[in-house]
């Protein structure tokens, strides 16, 4: 668990009720535009985090006394402190039902980045584990189980409708080597130095479609090299589109920076 504490943040203790036993969890996502920057940068994680609580506090319609959710989960798979251990949390709707249930939630909304990285999945987790060590019940579900709301949306919806399980079929890549930073890193616009040493693996290992570079300015080059790589690992159709996937992607092994 890579759990980092309120404290961290320059937060007090909080201020949210105590209360020390629930029916279990329940899972959130933010329901707004969430910025796909927050897959290769932990700052911003960070910095979503504080500026969730900085809304909460000043919103005069709820009167929240801390940020609403017990943890919140990032792409990177930290478990980020808020209300924490033994507080109700403010997030499910109504009293009863946070009363019922603590809540956790991913840092992802209903645009931008939706898709939960493996590594978040992880985290959240993590803190469901910990809360359920911690007082919480077996129950595990979605803010929508029991609220009329769209949260936490499908992609977490239908992960707790699993059961919340752990990726473990997705594979660590090997130290030294770049984890998969998530489909939706790879779009036009996307600017960073992982893209360059991607394209570099693709040139070393025959699929380039560069005239100019490998750079870091994600564009129709990295796609059409990295589809030929898809089809050289002997994937078709929409699975080569050139778009990476965790698969191909470790495969690869583009290594850090």
């Amino acid at each position: 668990m890579q759990l980092i504490e309120r404290s961290a943040f320059g937060w007090p203790e909080s201020a949210a009720p105590l209360q020390a036993t629930t029916l279990g969890v329940k899972v959130h996502y933010e329901g707004t535009k969430v910025s796909t920057s927050l897959i290769d940068n932990h700052d911003a994680c960070i910095a979503e985090w504080q500026n969730i609580r900085a809304s909460h506090l000043a919103n005069p319609t709820e009167n929240w006394s801390d940020v609403a959710y017990n943890y919140a989960a990032c792409p990177h798979g930290f478990l980020l402190e808020g209300r924490g251990l033994g507080r109700r949390t403010g997030a499910n709707g109504n009293q009863e039902l946070n009363r019922n249930h603590y809540a956790v939630v991913g840092l992802v909304g209903d645009s931008g980045l939706t898709e939960p990285t493996p590594a978040m999945l992880d985290a959240i987790r993590d803190g469901i584990d910990l809360l359920q060590q911690n007082g919480a019940g077996t129950d595990i579900k979605g803010h929508r189980d029991g609220f009329a709301t769209s949260c936490p949306g499908e992609p977490l919806e239908a992960w707790v409708q699993l059961g919340a399980p752990r990726p473990h079929d997705h594979p660590t890549p090997p130290t030294g080597f770049e984890p998969f930073p998530g489909a939706a890193f790879f779009q036009i616009g996307r600017h960073s130095d992982v893209i360059t040493r991607m394209g570099v693996r693709l040139v070393e290992v025959g699929c380039s479609h560069y005239k100019v570079g490998p750079g870091p300015d994600w564009g129709p080059a990295d796609r059409e090299s990295y589809a030929a790589w898809q089809r050289l690992k002997g994937f078709e159709g929409s699975d080569a589109d050139g778009i990476p996937g965790r698969k191909t992607w470790d495969l690869l092994g583009v290594p850090t920076g």
